[in-house]
């Protein structure tokens, strides 16, 4: 019997598979910290034989080349990729036996990218099932632009040729194993889908219900920002990424972490944006472990500055190591554990206040304060307060001068992203209040909105 494992990295929006037939396994896009597989693999007492990559990330650095390397499995991609190590080349039309009972056929998917390709396994006795990168997810398709404005076109209109011919040579109950598309910034919108077949892709998918012309109007309107870091992912893969150092970092005290804030450093609070907000080491930034963490820090932070971590716990600060590894953030500088008034060594901590969008249509009728949006720009256009200043979380770092004088009420769509702005606005000295609450709820409070056209 064939098992088909996800293995979920829900802070990045991904998934890897691990596919067993009880005696051998294979791996499909697998993440940078591999340990995770090598568990499987003993737990089910099975060898990982093939690892398979759809193509070049360009959301996350790979575990690919270091899992075939422990494992000693063939590391299969596009024959056209350019990279710098040795591995197993595929194109399409290739067929891999995997061990006894499984076959994986290769068809060529670009779109995502030029040299994408998707895996169908096929075995005795059930429906195929394909391993789509991001040339098929659900209800959507990878996106097309994140090789640069100049490929966009080309890359939309073989995005739409490859979903289709998915659809074409398929049969309708063959299963859709896509690795973007649950969060990932990958994806050129979300799907709250958790599983899916090639039928039910072609009642709901647009690229399959849509003509090609309206497919990719529609696509290119809705692609918003992505993270910064990704120009980062792509070099890294090609150059052959190894297994990562997962060791604790070294210890600091208080008066390390006061010398590496004043000289620029990032030194990020792992707690909860309530916590944070109640209080904290002044100048440190707010990066909760409890929301999209590596995502936004890797978008914000300047690649290569020194990062230290400070969480409650080892635990919090291992679990920040790992989300970090896989968008290539290696090595932390240093680390604290044990709470903010050990951190600050007998100063004062700093905090905010926190406060929901009824509150501030109150105070807005008493006095003049600044309403800052951090959402993204799709997101301010669909609806925003009227009069609010409209500065994206990624820009804010670089635009903080833009900012209005006075008091400035932050806030984006449920509170993550808004105090991870009111803590970069109080580390410039800047008086913040931080609206914790789901912007869904301005409807309610009086707060006059500028909505879309319709």
């Amino acid at each position: 019997m064939i098992e088909i494992v996800p293995i979920d990295t829900p802070s990045l929006g991904d998934r890897s598979y691990f596919v067993t037939d009880g005696e051998v396994a294979f791996v499909v896009d697998p993440q940078r910290d591999i340990d995770r597989v090598l568990v499987l693999a003993v737990e089910r007492g099975v060898t990982v034989v093939d690892v398979f990559e759809t193509h070049v990330h360009n959301d996350y650095v790979t575990g690919g080349l270091a899992l075939a390397r422990a494992t000693g499995a063939a590391y299969h991609l596009n024959a056209d990729d350019q990279v710098a190590f040795e591995y197993e080349p595929v194109r399409d039309g290739d067929v891999i036996e995997v061990g006894a009972w499984m076959r994986v056929r290769v068809l060529a998917t670009p779109g995502h990218t030029f040299t994408h390709l998707a895996y169908v396994l096929e075995a005795p006795g059930r429906a195929p099932a394909v391993f789509s990168g991001g040339s098929l997810l659900y209800g959507s398709t990878g996106r097309p632009d994140l090789l640069g404005p100049a490929h966009t076109q080309a890359l939309v209109s073989a995005q739409y040729g490859s979903a289709h011919r998915l659809a074409r040579e398929l049969p309708d109950d063959a299963q859709v194993f896509p690795t973007h598309g649950f969060g990932s910034f990958c994806s050129a919108t979300q799907s709250d889908s958790d599983a899916s077949t090639i039928g039910r892709e072609k009642r709901g998918n647009p690229v399959l219900t849509l003509d090609e012309e309206a497919y990719v109007e529609a696509l290119l309107t809705g692609l918003d920002a992505y993270p910064a870091y990704y120009a980062h992912m792509a070099p890294a893969n090609s150059a052959g990424p190894g297994s990562p150092d997962l060791s604790a970092p070294r210890h600091a005290d208080a008066t390390e972490l006061r010398r590496r804030i004043k000289a620029g450093e990032w030194v990020v609070d792992l707690r909860s944006r309530t916590a944070f907000a109640a209080g904290h080491l002044a100048g440190t930034l707010n990066f909760g472990l409890d929301g999209s963490f590596a995502t936004y820090l890797g978008w914000l932070i300047p690649w290569g500055t020194p990062l230290t971590l400070l969480g409650d716990t080892a635990e919090d600060v291992a679990t920040a190591q790992r989300e970090l590894v896989r968008i290539g953030i290696d090595r932390p500088a240093a680390s604290a554990t044990g709470g903010p008034r050990r951190w600050a060594g007998g100063e004062k901590l700093a905090g905010f206040p926190v406060a929901s969008f009824a509150e501030l249509a109150a105070v807005r009728h008493h006095r003049p304060v600044t309403v800052l949006d951090v959402r993204r720009a799709l997101e301010w256009e669909e609806s925003h307060i009227d009069g609010a200043v409209h500065v994206p979380l990624h820009d804010l770092p670089s635009r903080l001068d833009e900012v209005p004088d006075g008091e400035v009420w932050v806030h984006c769509a449920a509170g993550y992203r808004a105090s991870i702005a009111a803590s970069l606005l109080t580390a410039a000295g800047r008086r913040v209040v931080a609206v914790d609450d789901d912007y869904d709820s301005t409807a309610r409070t009086g707060l006059p909105l500028v909505a879309a056209a319709v």
